[in-house]
């Protein structure tokens, strides 16, 4: 089946072809931090060890064309805690565990909660992106955290006892924002990608119901995040590219949220300032194309490629689907990536490296048959 010529490249972000972020950890960075956990390792060696993966990671990410690269989120455990506990009065705090769980599901069920006035202060991924602008070169070097709405979110499941004023929280939490957005931006970085769960949260009916029977409702809460988000990036630089990605889970190949976009398509798609929605479309439970007809002119990145299993899609399935996006979007506001990283957490998701990376290639080929 040959392919129409439907759409042009592109050489700016989002990329025709992109990626979330996330890579599997190597051997050797799994068993540096094991060693570093149990007093083997210093920091400093830890931090030799990851930057020698990160360099082979880099190389792997050019070798295949990618014109946005990613440390990998190699110095992580967590997609979004490290972010989180970096900030200026957060602590961790360990999560009751789901009876019948193993040792290892106990020692990961943490979180965060508010210990205090949040600031950003000297916070270490700065530095780590720096690290990262310097070893990727020439080419673009891509920033992932979580988003400011995510951590309101959080917080406010865990319990928060500093804040007694919501909107007094919400003016820190987008103090911090700005102030990351400006240190990342000072350290080289143009790509910038708020990752966000809640979203994919509020998108499923079950999930809505039980904000509901906890009192809160999810279409006020969906206004309140939109604004919380618009005024975090508000004042960016010019020329810096913020997208937001949605996600109903990732941690080992699972998830926990399911639901089309229609819930909170108009408020999130008319209204949200960001310059690109990162939107997952890799099965049933992200629901049709239907709901991006309230796109405005943003640019939405499909997630049509799974990164839960190592199976690969239909190059001819995935540029049908990507016609049937353009139905709603035009086509030079398409691009196309995977449809989440492939590691929220360090343990990373069922698939073999090589999966991985076959995963990717799809997406760049089909991209570059579609838009040339």
């Amino acid at each position: 089946m040959s392919s129409p010529v439907i759409g042009s490249t592109r050489n700016a972000p989002p990329f025709r072809y992109d990626i979330v972020g996330s890579f599997l950890r190597t051997e050797e960075i799994k068993n540096a931090r094991s060693l570093h956990a149990e007093g083997e390792l210093t920091a400093g060696q830890l931090r030799e060890i990851e930057n020698i993966e990160i360099s082979k990671l880099l190389e792997q990410e050019k070798a295949l064309g990618l014109k946005a690269v990613t440390d990998g989120e190699f110095r992580r455990s967590w997609w979004h805690l490290d972010f989180f506990l970096g900030i200026e009065g957060t602590g961790r705090i360990t999560l009751g565990g789901t009876p019948g769980a193993t040792k290892e599901q106990l020692n990961r069920a943490e979180s965060f909660r508010i210990t205090g006035k949040i600031a950003f202060g000297d916070h270490p991924m700065v530095g780590e992106f720096r690290t990262l602008q310097q070893m990727a070169g020439e080419t673009m070097a891509k920033m992932t955290i979580p988003s400011p709405s995510l951590f309101h979110f959080v917080q406010e499941y865990n319990g928060n006892e500093i804040y007694s004023d919501t909107e007094t929280l919400y003016g820190d939490i987008i103090q911090v924002y700005r102030t990351a957005i400006q240190a990342f931006y000072d350290a080289g970085c143009r790509y910038l990608q708020l990752d966000d769960t809640t979203w994919g949260t509020l998108c499923s009916g079950r999930h809505r119901a039980h904000l509901r029977s906890r009192g809160v409702d999810p279409d006020q809460l969906a206004k309140d995040y939109v604004r919380l988000i618009n005024e975090s990036i508000a004042g960016r630089p010019a020329d810096m590219t913020i997208a937001l990605h949605v996600c109903r889970g990732n941690l080992r190949s699972t998830w926990f949220a399911a639901g089309g976009y229609g819930p909170v398509a108009e408020e999130l798609f008319s209204n949200t300032n960001v310059d690109a929605f990162f939107l997952e479309y890799d099965n049933e439970r992200s629901g049709d194309f239907e709901p991006l007809r309230f796109i405005r002119d943003q640019f939405v990145v499909l997630g049509l490629v799974t990164t839960k299993h190592g199976g690969l899609e239909s190059k001819e399935q995935l540029i049908a689907r990507i016609e049937e996006a353009s139905q709603y979007v035009d086509i030079n506001k398409l691009c196309l990536s995977t449809q989440c990283g492939f590691a929220s957490s360090e343990e990373g998701n069922i698939l073999t490296e090589e999966e991985q990376w076959d995963k990717l290639r799809l997406v760049i080929e089909t991209a570059n048959e579609v838009w040339v």
